[in-house]
């Protein structure tokens, strides 16, 4: 075998413990899209999209930067995992959707908008709202 594969295998087998946990978080992760994003989905408002967004909290200080900081960091991993999705199995688009709409950062919500209208995403997005009776989400027209 070439040098570079045996050094894989060999460091697969000395560290057997961490493949095996990485294994079974990847199938977590993966069997928590699929239970995780179908009900995101469902229970979005169906003019989450089309309403203006109301920014002021009332909360604590302490509340509300922690809450955006758990809502980033959880937005950033759908992210990541959304990416991984578009080569792996799962729901790798609209995972990247839900990660997009956890995140701050300016011109977020023209381009949640951008990616909920694209024909396929939105179709399959309203497939599953239409499974559990929900009405579909509506969706403004981009400029």
């Amino acid at each position: 075998m070439p040098e570079p594969v045996v050094d894989i295998l060999a460091w697969l087998k000395a560290h057997e413990s961490f493949c095996w946990w990485l294994t079974a978080a990847s199938a977590a992760a993966f069997i928590g899209t699929l239970v995780l994003v179908p009900l995101l989905l469902i229970r979005m408002p169906p003019d989450y999209f089309t309403r203006k967004q109301d920014h002021r909290l009332n909360r604590h200080p302490v509340c509300y930067w922690s809450a955006m900081i758990g809502k980033n960091i959880l937005g950033g991993m759908l992210l990541l995992a959304g990416t991984a999705m578009l080569f792996l199995p799962g729901q790798g688009i609209i995972t990247i959707l839900l990660g997009v709409s956890l995140l701050n950062f300016p011109g977020k919500r023209r381009l949640e908008k951008r990616l909920v209208s694209l024909p396929k995403v939105l179709a399959t997005i309203n497939k599953i709202r239409q499974r559990a009776k929900q009405p579909p989400l509506s969706v403004p027209e981009l400029r």
